[in-house]
């Protein structure tokens, strides 16, 4: 399923790389360069938190088990992700905003899953150590449908996350943005209305037990 984990790290980012805008202008890269092409620690380096969704009550960020649709946010309002050393468990990033929200919801959404202890690295990939995903970052026209989410306007996009023989527990970011309008070339706040969210996500990696 992963023939070579560092080719998929490097597709991703030259598809950011392309939707931002061109290759010469890859730190502007829009889903954001956070952590990869630059020392960026978060979207708000880049991108202003102007935008009309910050109302907390209409929003929607949830990571769900691909499998069962159940939630793995924890009563912190973090998420936990426990996987068995060497299998894939796959999940659905949801991003979005409830139905009943007051204001006309974000056309786009974008987002990214970052360890900050990687930031300034040499690594390709900002994800855990020894984790493998293939879909580290992302953005999505909104308009899909989930049933745990009816009449809602949201983004959900799958993910596979393997820890590798080294994997040891770690937490990452799920960095995020809700957008609307065109971030303009080297001026990634003029065209583009944007708002900032983060959610803290724990990876925990399960050994079989040894008899």
């Amino acid at each position: 399923m992963y023939p070579n984990p560092n080719l998929r790290v490097r597709f991703v980012v030259l598809l950011a790389a392309v939707i931002g805008g061109g290759i010469a202008t890859l730190s502007w890269a829009y889903p954001p360069a956070v952590g990869i092409t630059s020392r960026s620690r978060n979207c708000g380096a880049c991108h202003q938190d102007t935008g009309p969704w910050r109302d907390d009550a209409a929003l929607i960020v949830d990571i769900l088990d691909a499998q069962t649709r159940v939630s793995t946010r924890r009563p912190d309002g973090a998420f936990l992700l426990s996987v068995p050393r060497g299998e894939t468990r796959r999940y659905l990033t949801v991003i979005g905003r409830a139905a009943a929200d007051t204001v006309a919801p974000p056309e786009r959404n974008g987002w990214a899953y970052v360890d900050p202890t990687q930031i300034g690295t040499a690594s390709l990939s900002k994800f855990a150590p020894n984790w493998e995903i293939d879909l580290p970052m992302s953005c999505r026209m909104v308009g899909d449908t989930l049933s745990a989410f009816p009449n809602d306007h949201v983004t959900v996009v799958p993910m596979n996350v393997r820890p590798l023989a080294g994997a040891s527990a770690a937490d990452v970011e799920l960095q995020l943005m809700l957008t609307s309008g065109q971030s303009v070339k080297n001026r990634p706040n003029d065209g583009l209305t944007a708002n900032y969210f983060m959610r803290r996500v724990r990876l925990e990696v399960t050994d079989p037990d040894v008899k």
